[in-house]
């Protein structure tokens, strides 16, 4: 409705509403500067004097008839109505083409811009002013123009004398532009030698004098553009320091060789050739090219020697010389072979040459294409052979292997290529796509698709099966049992009901097994009535009138599906009548049946069935368990207590009938505690079951200990027995027999020592043991006797540790010092106590204390 034209500066508006009352100011802002400035207010005001009626639109700013447009320039065309309705705006060309994309409609379609004109935007345009009382049309054409712009613009040249010069100068532009040429700043003349057609300059038969700076221009009526150039008119004799001729070309027996002859030369030079001293002329073999050089096709070893290029022009000479050594051509004696191998092996590829002596020779491999890197992939590939070989060795051959293999061997001359096949066997890719088709309660139909068979045929399928309950993948049973290698489909049986399933299968050849599939999705089994019940069941102990009956829960993957649980049945063994229950829970190991009819200890059937939603199922075979039992009842009888040494005494007692233990006894019950100690925090061991005494140790000496015994079972312990009391004997004396002295005569050991005393609160001797063991080995003797002295048969091939110690009711007093008797064969040898080591050599004092760190064992 409203419009700000660019053009005029003025602003439009197409119908006046009591909104646009108000001022109005302008605001110009420069292009240069960006600073704006604010025209002085104009006010807007509504008449009230009067009606506005409708009518057609009326063009108040419009475009040109005629426009012309530069090349690349932004183009904006205006065009705005005023009436009464609103007048709508289009835009179109009246060829029928449509606007392409880049052209953009602004302020409400008042003003259409064309961006980067070009030729083919240029054309009639017409702005459509509609409204319902009419319409109304502008039109202008846009017209096309561009300033010159160089297609090809002068490059400074370098021209023989007497050579005819060729200058190309080109520009674009509309309209077309026109040429003129300056030399030296100056108008070209245009004469005989010189001429000038569509803007390209030539001039023949170049002198000296036509050295210089020349300068085309290119215009047209919107521009003028110039581009200049140095010409430089040469005149020299032949010179080869520039471009030397080769000193040495080599080439094969057969092969056609050509010898370059382009000296500096101005102007041209004419080239003639000689081999040795002789003039060569064109025959069947030898051809003088047009550039100067020479051609030799099926070179000969006769054609090896020096050949000279002579090169003349009018100011003077110049020879250039190369020499041509022919060499015999390399060929492959032996190449290498298409080859069929399985993964793992290892094969060689021959690549065996004959080849000129004169010259260096290389192999190089080529694999599917690519260089093959014998460094980087070492591991695999080897080049072996001699210098006239290029064999390539492929250890542990994998299936990537495969492809296509090229030697190719080169020399200064020539090169020769063989190539080979490689095929590679190996156990086949996995199988694609793997699903399940069709499931129910114990059975899967699966299917797949082959994957790649790795050069071998597959033979067969297997079909492996995992679930959250088994230890990996599994073999599953199918049917058929052997899948043919050509079968896509088969059907898993033998699976659990209400179990998730997730499949794959495995491809096998004469190779071997290759690559699991991916998984199937997982799938559920249907459900189906249990068929498994639980295992171990049995039962007893527990409190008072209690049945307990344990078992073995069934594994999820065995309960076949929702809504498992336990139905337990039991009856009074030689009764008909089950008592049957239901425990809900899957994982329940136990139901507890309370009642106080039940006899303690008494003999009940019991079975344990399964079911879930789907029905019921078996019961565990019949067995039998024996209802709580009481404590005992009956104290023992006949318990007594008997001292044995120092630190141990032993209580014996009589065992309770069995009618009177109330169950099984595990076992009984025996405490102690002396005169320091309080019978409630006495110490307590027990004696399981059978068993009738007991020896208690770890007890202090010399000192009364009170005991009593009860007996237990499941249900817990019975009343103690009365109390009976025992005193441990007193400690074995503290002092070691003193002054062991010994000898030996043959195999004979004679041990002597002082009497051990005892104190007053120590025990008696009563005797002595003499402990005795072979440094090569760990067993120890004992040998007692009630003197201080002792005689010992050994075998004096070995060394001997030897202690005594005195023995007491109270049990053994302390050791002696331990005594080494040495190896001592076929002589006699005496000793007391350990000093005896003094008078051995160093081994013998370094067996002894080998020897000595074996006391821990004695």
């Amino acid at each position: 409705r409203r419009f700000v034209s660019q053009e005029t500066g003025h602003l439009y508006i197409a119908k006046v509403e009591p909104s646009d009352v108000g001022n109005y100011s302008c605001v110009v802002t420069s292009r240069a500067s960006r600073s704006p400035v604010l025209g002085s207010p104009t006010p807007l005001v509504l008449r009230t004097d009067g009606v506005m009626g409708e009518y057609e639109p009326k063009i108040e700013v419009q475009f040109p008839e005629t426009l012309a447009a530069a090349k690349g320039s932004t183009v904006k065309l205006e065009c705005f109505a005023l009436g009464n309705p609103v007048p709508q705006i289009n835009w179109r060309r009246t060829d029928g083409l449509p606007f392409p994309s880049k052209i953009k409609l602004r302020k409400s379609n008042g003003m259409i811009e064309i961006p980067n004109f070009q030729q083919e935007d240029a054309g009639l345009y017409e702005c459509i002013t509609e409204n319902s009382r009419g319409k109304n049309i502008a039109r202008g054409r846009l017209t096309y123009y561009a300033k010159p712009h160089w297609v090809q613009s002068l490059q400074d040249v370098e021209v023989a004398v007497e050579d005819t010069l060729y200058w190309d100068c080109r520009a674009s532009g509309k309209p077309k532009p026109s040429y003129r040429w300056l030399k030296n700043g100056e108008q070209l003349a245009i004469e005989g030698r010189i001429q000038i057609e569509n803007g390209a300059l030539t001039i023949s038969n170049l002198n000296l004098t036509d050295s210089g700076r020349y300068q085309c221009i290119a215009e047209n009526k919107h521009g003028v553009i110039s581009s200049s150039a140095e010409l430089r008119v040469v005149a020299s004799a032949p010179d080869f320091s520039k471009s030397p001729m080769k000193k040495l070309m080599q080439v094969q027996i057969g092969s056609t060789v050509d010898f370059e002859c382009k000296p500096k030369a101005f102007p041209k030079a004419k080239c003639s050739w000689k081999k040795g001293g002789e003039q060569l002329h064109e025959n069947e073999r030898i051809t003088l090219l047009k550039d100067g050089g020479l051609r030799i096709a099926n070179v000969t070893k006769g054609d090896a020697g020096s050949y000279t290029c002579l090169a003349t022009n009018q100011f003077g000479t110049a020879r250039g010389s190369t020499s041509l050594v022919v060499t015999e051509p390399t060929r492959i004696t032996l190449a290498p072979s298409n080859m069929d191998v399985t993964v793992g092996e290892s094969v060689v590829l021959p690549c065996q040459v004959q080849h000129d002596p004169l010259l260096d020779i290389s192999f190089t491999w080529y694999f599917n294409g690519s260089l093959t890197d014998f460094q980087r992939d070492a591991s695999h590939f080897e080049k072996v052979g001699g210098s006239a070989s290029g064999d390539l060795m492929i250890r542990n051959i994998q299936l990537k292997h495969s492809g296509k293999y090229v030697c190719m061997v080169k020399t200064e001359v020539d090169s020769v290529a063989s190539a080979a096949e490689l095929i590679v066997r190996g156990s086949p890719g996995p199988p694609e796509h793997v699903k399940v088709d069709e499931i129910t309660d114990t059975t899967a139909q699966i299917s797949w698709q082959e994957g790649t068979d790795n050069h071998s045929p597959v033979t067969t399928y297997t079909i492996q099966a995992r679930t959250p309950f088994s230890v990996g993948w599994q073999r599953a049973t199918t049917v058929p049992d052997v899948i043919d290698g050509k079968t896509f489909t088969s059907t898993v049986v033998d699976l659990n009901p209400w179990v998730e399933y997730e499949f794959r299968v495995v491809a096998s050849n004469k190779i071997g097994g290759g690559e699991p599939s991916l998984p199937s999705e997982k799938v559920r089994t249907e459900e189906a009535v249990p068929e498994i019940p639980p295992s171990e069941v049995s039962g007893g102990g527990g409190s008072r009138s209690e049945l307990v009956i344990t078992w073995d829960p069934v594994p999820e993957e065995l309960q076949n599906g929702e809504g498992f649980g336990y139905v337990v049945a039991f009856r009074p063994s030689g009764t008909t009548t089950w008592i049957q229950t239901v425990v809900t829970s899957p994982d329940t190991p136990r139901y507890v049946f309370r009642n106080e009819s039940i006899l303690p200890f008494s003999p009940y059937e019991v079975k344990v069935g399964v079911y879930n939603n789907k029905g019921e199922g078996p019961f565990s075979a019949v067995t039998t368990v024996f209802s709580a039992e009481e404590e005992p009842s009956t104290a023992p009888s006949g318990v007594s207590a008997t001292s044995l040494s120092s630190s141990a005494i032993q209580v014996s007692w009589a065992a309770i009938p069995w009618k009177m233990s109330n169950g099984r006894l595990l076992g009984y019950e025996v405490r102690y505690w002396n005169n320091d100690q309080k019978e409630e925090s006495s110490n307590r061991v027990k004696a399981a079951g059978n068993e009738t005494s007991i020896k208690i140790t770890g007890l202090r000496s010399n000192l009364a200990y009170y005991t009593a015994v009860r007996a237990y079972n499941s249900a817990g312990a019975g009343p103690f027995s009365a109390t009976v009391n025992a005193t441990t004997k007193k400690p074995p004396p503290s002092q070691p027999p003193g002054n062991v002295v010994w000898n030996v005569t043959d195999s004979r050991v004679v041990l002597s020592w002082e009497e051990v005393r005892a104190m007053d609160n120590e025990s008696e001797v009563t005797g002595y043991k003499v402990l005795y063991r072979s440094s090569s080995q760990s067993r120890v003797d004992v040998l007692t006797t009630a003197t201080t002295t002792a005689e010992l048969r050994l075998r004096l091939t070995d060394d001997y540790l030897i202690e005594v110690r005195a023995t007491t009711e109270g049990g053994d007093g302390s050791s002696s010092e331990q005594i080494l008797i040495p190896r001592l064969a076929s002589m006699d040898a005496r000793g007391s106590g350990p000093s005896f080591l003094s008078i051995f050599s160093v081994s013998s004092f370094l067996a002894t204390i080998f020897s000595l760190t074996l006391n821990s064992v004695l």
